[in-house]
């Protein structure tokens, strides 16, 4: 089918994938949308891949914090090419490839976006394996430095190490030069052997011991994604210096519970360990933390610090320094497989699922 066409009037025919309420991922519904021509500091871009993230499968289930209301758009990043630029956005911006963050929206195959939001990707970089890095390479690069501050020498403890986040941090923690211990089931152990990562089974019931063995003082920091109950020992598996790192709640997905009631005590916790007199430290990661209010100071600020790193994590991936991990691709109007195999515990790949409209 024909999946964006201009009119005479500048207005565009766009197919979006939208997500009409809490439904399975059978629920998703493709429709054809007429997009406005591009207005003052406005860019239309040609979405050339988006992706599957986990904040889809908690979106889906109306347990994504902060999540617009139903029904709504999904995507969380995209890559595409600038076709159209409003009054005041430099036209040498058409014709670019560019990737921009974007919470929703990204399932279609046109976008209409803030120009300020778009961050050019480097010449020669597939728009697939630059899709693999921007929400993931952002996560994982800021939680790595300007969190946990990672640095040489150091061990890192990361869970769900052959998930999208994961695969991207094991990598840039070992680019870094850090020893990475990464948790995932035993069909992952070998492609992260090959990254580097000791890999445990998450499922141990030795998980703690077997990370003693390795770091018996303790790790320098852990990066996890589940929350819940789990928390717990990944604080208790640092050492006396330690940087916890939350950055999701992934173990309280399928709860039907507000997700306040999970979300609240995670943070309450945190903020607990903090206060105590170790030296120890603890927090929660949210890649929109001081974004501040359109158009203010802190606004301007945040896509500042997000264009900085993000170009910083594509150049990595021009250079070769990055592998990008792709777990496996579909058009843009079979989502709905794509998030039921996100979803799965049969995934025999680790990596991102890329949608390309």
């Amino acid at each position: 089918m024909t999946e964006l066409n201009a009119t005479a009037e500048g207005t565009t025919t766009a197919t979006e994938m939208v997500l009409p309420g809490k439904v399975a991922p059978s629920g998703l519904q493709l429709v054809r949308r007429t997009l406005p021509a591009p207005i003052a500091g406005q860019a239309l871009v040609r979405v050339e891949s988006t992706a599957v993230s986990f904040a889809e499968s908690a979106m889906r289930r109306g347990r994504y914090y902060g999540q617009p209301a139903f029904p709504f758009v999904p995507g969380y990043d995209l890559v595409g090419v600038v076709e159209a630029v409003g009054p005041g956005v430099d036209r040498a911006l058409i014709g670019r490839r560019v990737a921009a963050l974007t919470k929703t929206g990204g399932w279609a195959t046109a976008a209409l976006l803030p120009a300020a939001d778009l961050v050019e990707v480097p010449d020669g970089i597939d728009p697939d394996e630059a899709e693999t890095l921007i929400v993931n390479g952002l996560t994982a690069y800021q939680m790595l430095h300007a969190k946990a501050k990672v640095r040489e020498g150091q061990t890192v403890l990361v869970t769900g190490a052959a998930g999208g986040v994961g695969s991207i941090l094991v990598q840039l923690a070992r680019h870094a030069g850090a020893q990475v211990i990464g948790t995932a089931s035993p069909r992952h152990h070998e492609a992260l052997r090959a990254l580097g990562v000791e890999p445990i089974d998450y499922r141990d019931p030795d998980l703690a011991a077997r990370v003693r063995a390795l770091a018996p003082d303790g790790v320098d920091a852990v990066f996890d994604h589940l929350g819940g109950a789990g928390v717990a020992l990944s604080y208790r598996l640092l050492n006396r210096t330690g940087t916890l790192v939350s950055y999701s709640i992934a173990a309280a997905l399928d709860d039907t519970r507000p997700i306040l009631l999970d979300f609240l005590p995670l943070l309450a916790k945190l903020a607990f360990w903090n206060h105590l007199p170790t030296r120890r430290h603890a927090s929660f990661y949210d890649i929109w933390a001081g974004a501040g209010k359109p158009d203010s100071a802190k606004r301007e600020a945040f896509r500042a610090r997000t264009r900085t790193d993000l170009t910083h994590v594509l150049n990595l991936l021009r250079d070769g320094v990055l592998t990008p991990q792709i777990a496996a691709r579909f058009p843009l109007a079979e989502a709905a497989a794509a998030l039921e195999l996100a979803e799965s515990s049969a995934r025999t790949t680790p990596g991102k699922i890329i949608l390309t409209p």
